[in-house]
């Protein structure tokens, strides 16, 4: 793939992003920038703004959450990523390739070498056993069948599928479904993944369980993710950074962190004020002033619920030690209280 141009910077950077539904895209796009709404837009031209001006860089392996209510343009803007939707205007660079210059054959390369797709309905083929639907991709790209199912196979062990190779997808729970869906992805071995609400029509504890799945995927294999959800709970457990969108644009961008400490707008404040704080904020993003030099230690990752009782236990500082070894602060019961109680404003 070195011919496209792939470089070591961000493994998807995005600048300018607009996707007008509509035939009078350039009249549309002129009036939101002079500060027409949407549905100013819509009533003059006839367009729906789906992604407006849309801006972001993701980092390999980063999992990058965008999250919003229906209508916030976040289906349409893994779409565009993934030119399954052409967007009006702006940039689009995968791995330092132009995606939007692509041909059809540069385009056809990308999505069967570097690039896959998890939605929320599996598309799977029932007519096919598990085993060949994870091999479908690799069935494209012409791999032979004793390799292709030796790989999918090995992809299935992955995901908790080993002994359901040769079963049909009518055989499996929903939850097993959307494994097999995400097993076709990884079979593939993409750099890049992206996610459309792929756990939404899961139960709860379904879901959850294929939150879990990905998480120690992504802890063990460290691929690039673009993961859309409507749920800031899934979100928060999910992503390394959040753009939280509204109205086709991005409202703010931040670690789970930042924005339950410091939500940018009322929006995003909305979204993080029922977020239990302890359970989502380290000790590290907490601590503060030199080391006490109590002996009292715990990692920087451990999160605040899991010092409480340390803290309730005994009324002396905690100092937080950093991945070198080094402590980066301390916690005292007086510090976590007052982040505990405050509202983000």
């Amino acid at each position: 793939m070195s011919d496209l141009g792939y470089d070591d910077g961000p493994a998807v950077e995005v600048s300018g992003l607009w996707k007008v539904f509509g035939h009078r895209g350039d009249a549309a796009v002129a009036m939101s920038r002079d500060g027409a709404s949407r549905a100013e837009v819509l009533a003059e031209t006839g367009c729906t703004i789906g992604v407006r001006d849309v801006g972001f860089d993701v980092a390999r392996g980063e999992t990058f959450v965008v999250m919003g209510l229906s209508g916030s343009g976040k289906s349409t803007l893994v779409r565009c990523l993934s030119r399954l939707v052409e967007p009006t205007s702006g940039s689009v660079r995968i791995q330092g390739a132009d995606l939007l210059a692509m041909n059809d054959v540069e385009l056809r390369t990308l999505r069967r070498t570097s690039m896959s797709m998890v939605f929320q309905h599996f598309g799977l083929f029932p007519h096919r056993r598990v085993v060949d639907n994870v091999a479908y991709g690799l069935e494209v790209q012409g791999v032979p069948k004793a390799q292709r199912r030796a790989q999918a196979t090995e992809v299935l062990h992955k995901v908790g599928l080993a002994g359901w190779e040769m079963h049909f997808p009518q055989q499996l729970s929903g939850g097993m479904q959307q494994r097999v869906g995400l097993a076709r992805a990884l079979a593939l071995d993409p750099e890049i993944l992206f996610f459309d609400e792929p756990f939404s029509a899961l139960d709860p504890l379904i879901r959850r369980d294929m939150q879990d799945e990905l998480v120690r995927l992504q802890r063990e294999e460290q691929r690039t993710i673009i993961f859309i959800t409507h749920d800031f709970a899934e979100a928060i457990r999910l992503g390394d950074r959040i753009a939280i969108m509204k109205d086709g644009e991005l409202d703010q961008i931040g670690t789970p962190a930042e924005l339950i400490l410091h939500p940018a707008t009322d929006y995003v404040r909305e979204f993080v004020k029922d977020i239990p704080r302890e359970r989502v904020l380290t000790a590290a993003t907490v601590a503060s002033g030199p080391p006490s030099g109590s002996g009292r230690t715990v990692p920087a990752d451990i999160t605040v619920a899991e010092v409480v009782p340390m803290l309730l236990g005994a009324d002396t500082p905690i100092d937080v030690i950093g991945p070198d070894g080094r402590a980066v602060g301390s916690l005292d019961r007086r510090r976590v209280a007052a982040m505990l109680s405050a509202d983000g404003s």
